[in-house]
């Protein structure tokens, strides 16, 4: 569990605010929880820090004029922790300057620095689609009408080292029904007018399709057990959850049974939900008390 990766529970001043069968999630801190772990035991870094938004929302944000400085310290203590074959997976909304219908860089220059300057390596980008998104900003998509709807995140999948763990048969899809008639029937072996020589290896069944790199998974819980009993409760949900299907899809691509699974920004602890239920260790923090109160809830039966 978390103790034998936590140097000192005592001299950060954190103790758990509760705990599950595999994992613990603190109230506090993190970057003070990281600096207190051992070097190299984190398997997987799965988080969605607050975004850099111009506009402050009630989960706490950074301007993007100030995030990058205040991310990577963060950063330099999540490359200690993990270990030689982890991954960091930074899910990262986008931003508009203030006042103007253009965008910031902000995801692309902290991208850079966490490469150039902490030392990670860039595994892969994906780009997490949500087709529920409401049309945001308003003022440039439906008021102005000058700009379509922002529905893309971008997910840094960044590694320690070039090698990081990952196996892409956990996460297959199924297959189409096109490509089911294919295995059916056979494919006769040709070049392709794109120069791609398919060869009978294309009609070898995988028991599914290798997944892209664009998550198409929608955000639109809205009557589950952990909003349910918060209402009950009085408490306040985290109003930027993300799905636990995308949290679903790394903790399977990128960690085996047992794995240690840390989210420094736990919000309602979707990862840690997905981490016990795929049986894996896991410790979460979040700095806000009401967010940590809720995310109990999401354990309950």
């Amino acid at each position: 569990m978390s103790e034998e990766i936590i140097k000192s529970p005592q001299d950060i001043c954190l103790s758990p605010y509760y705990s599950q069968r595999l994992g613990k999630a603190y109230l506090g801190d993190s970057l003070h929880l990281v600096k207190s772990m051992e070097p190299n035991t984190i398997n997987l870094i799965l988080t969605s820090p607050p975004f850099a938004l111009a506009r402050q929302k009630a989960y706490g944000n950074e301007s993007p004029e100030k995030y990058i400085e205040w991310f990577l310290p963060f950063a330099q203590e999540f490359k200690r922790v993990l270990t030689n074959d982890g991954s960091l997976i930074l899910d990262l909304g986008g931003a508009y300057l203030r006042g103007h219908p253009v965008r910031s860089i902000y995801q692309y220059e902290l991208l850079v620095r966490l490469c150039k300057e902490v030392g990670f390596f860039l595994a892969q980008e994906f780009y997490h689609y949500n087709p529920a998104r409401l049309p945001t900003p308003a003022e440039w998509v439906t008021i102005r009408r000058v700009r379509v709807k922002d529905s893309v995140n971008v997910v840094w999948w960044l590694s320690k080292t070039p090698n990081p763990k990952a196996d892409n048969r956990k996460v297959l899809k199924p297959y189409s029904q096109s490509m089911k008639q294919l295995l059916k029937n056979g494919y006769k072996a040709k070049m392709r007018p794109s120069g791609h020589d398919i060869s009978d290896q294309f009609q070898k069944d995988n028991q599914g399709a290798i997944p892209p790199n664009l998550l198409e998974i929608a955000n639109t819980e809205s009557n589950s057990a952990y909003l349910r009993r918060c209402k009950a409760e009085g408490i306040k949900p985290h109003p930027a959850r993300f799905p636990v299907k995308f949290a679903e899809f790394f903790i399977k691509f990128l960690t085996d049974e047992g794995d240690m699974v840390l989210d420094p920004f736990a919000g309602s602890n979707t990862t840690g939900f997905v981490a016990e239920s795929w049986e894996r260790r896991w410790i979460s923090c979040e700095i806000n008390q009401d967010y940590v109160m809720g995310s109990r809830y999401r354990f309950s039966d």
